[in-house]
């Protein structure tokens, strides 16, 4: 994931928003990333992706580079709130369709 890929999908937080509110405000814990426009406090998927740049920003003094992909990180996130793990906040970026069942049943049948 790049700087400017979104971390935090229920309040709309990217990574850069977080690498630099750890640079600025050096909080001394990483639950303390939630005074960052609420990061890690909506459905909870991101949070261990917080606590891990919270250590890399808080030991380097920058982030680097995931190996994880955007369109994936969705993905994963969609399943985690499929399987009941947390609610996405009001005003969450949307869940992707993950599966052709999730696709709207559209029928010829026009009444």
């Amino acid at each position: 994931m790049d700087l400017d890929d979104t971390i935090c999908y229920c309040f709309h937080i990217s990574k850069r928003k977080i690498v630099n509110f750890v640079r600025v405000n050096q909080p001394h814990r990483a639950s303390q990333l939630s005074e960052c426009g609420g990061a890690g406090s909506g459905c909870g998927w991101c949070v261990t992706y917080l606590q891990r740049f919270f250590v890399e920003s808080s030991a380097s003094g920058m982030a680097t580079r995931d190996a994880v992909i955007p369109n994936d990180y969705a993905q994963q996130r969609a399943a985690y709130i499929k399987a009941g793990r947390g609610q996405p906040a009001t005003g969450a970026i949307p869940l992707p369709l993950t599966q052709i069942s999730d696709q709207p049943e559209f029928s010829d049948d026009v009444p």
